[in-house]
């Protein structure tokens, strides 16, 4: 049977396009490991702020809103974030929490809200409230069994080995559960986004996965984090966020290298901890785990959305750049328009940006 669809990648753009995709067709995507979101997905901060990114991604958060707060009951619950800044950042906070539309507050409604900040090196904080933690797991299965209530097909430990274009005009990829069929391949593979091209034949358009690496650290001095906000160190040199009862804390690197199944660096890990530690009183005296994960970005470091310039029936579904969850909904609802003929919701200019075009 040839399937109207193969979406190669698991992870949240993957899945949220096999929700779509199979109100329009029969779809069979293949993920290489043995779960869903294993790679970057899995290993997400998991925050929901809508002006976070360049514009285009602006637009797709605030296109995804309604359908991550309301769709099958919603995925969002309150956050809040804060930036910090010591007096020398003053420049980079007053242009951020701008950029951010945050509202500056006093040191003592800081603490108030986040009782660990070192008074003698935290001089300006900001605070927002539209911020909102994303339950991702349960946006994965939302959309997992929208997809397999239409008939989708999704597989676990089925990489892509091999890509090709018959002389019928129809994709055969081989795959550990034999050949699969289609008439249109959606690369939706993160990292491995490029690599997937190359094996098709397609043109890579010089997507670079960067690492971000993150410890989960004991909750400082034994306080409930569970109402302090997501912080942010000017300029994101570090962040930290309540999970769980714990505290995650990452030095937000982005340090570009080959796509693989990242693990933290330890000495940039350290590096991270020691920005946070200088501004809270609470020092890190261990760790309960670390991981890595790793964000894809186009060179303009805008996602990639449409189909190759060069190539009709491959579509791109790439680039993210750790903003997959928050515009899951509207980047997934416009490969349904693009591929269905339809026209978007989001403003040309919007989809224009997103164009893989635009990298030819």
């Amino acid at each position: 049977m040839t399937q109207d669809f193969l979406i190669i990648g698991g992870g949240i753009a993957g899945i949220s396009a096999a929700a779509r995709l199979s109100h329009l067709g029969t779809v069979w995507l293949a993920e290489t490991e043995a779960h869903l979101a294993h790679h970057a997905s899995g290993r997400s901060a998991a925050l929901f702020e809508p002006r976070y990114g360049k514009p285009a991604i602006v637009a797709l958060s605030y296109g995804s809103e309604e359908h991550l707060a309301t769709a099958q009951g919603g995925v969002l619950s309150p956050r809040g974030m804060m930036i910090v800044a010591g007096a020398e950042e003053r420049a980079g906070f007053e242009a951020e929490a701008a950029y951010m539309d945050l509202t500056e507050i006093p040191f003592e409604d800081a603490l108030a809200w986040v009782p660990i900040l070192n008074p003698d090196t935290v001089r300006f904080a900001a605070r927002g409230d539209e911020a909102r933690d994303i339950d991702t797991d349960l946006l994965i299965q939302n959309f997992a069994r929208e997809a397999r209530a239409n008939g989708a097909t999704i597989k676990t430990g089925a990489p892509v080995t091999a890509l090709r274009r018959e002389a019928d005009g129809i994709w055969a990829a081989e795959t550990p559960q034999g050949e699969v069929r289609a008439r249109i391949v959606v690369n939706a593979a993160g990292a491995w986004a490029d690599p997937v091209a190359a094996m098709a034949g397609v043109v890579p358009l010089g997507l670079t996965p960067h690492r971000r690496s993150m410890a989960r650290i004991p909750a400082p001095g034994g306080l409930d984090v569970s109402r302090w906000p997501m912080i942010f160190g000017v300029g994101e040199t570090w962040y930290a966020k309540p999970d769980a009862g714990a505290l995650i804390v990452s030095p937000a690197e982005e340090d570009a290298m080959e796509a693989h199944d990242a693990w933290a660096d330890d000495m940039v890990l350290a590096e991270g901890l020691a920005r946070y530690e200088e501004r809270v009183t609470e020092p890190v005296t261990r760790l309960i785990s670390s991981w890595a994960g790793l964000r894809t970005f186009a060179p303009d470091r805008v996602p990639v959305i449409g189909f190759d310039p060069s190539q009709r029936d491959f579509f791109w579904l790439a680039g993210q750049g750790g903003y997959g969850f928050q515009t899951s909904a509207a980047a997934s609802a416009l490969v349904a328009d693009l591929i269905g003929g339809r026209a978007p919701d989001l403003d040309a200019d919007v989809v224009a940006a997103l164009s893989p075009s635009r990298l030819r």
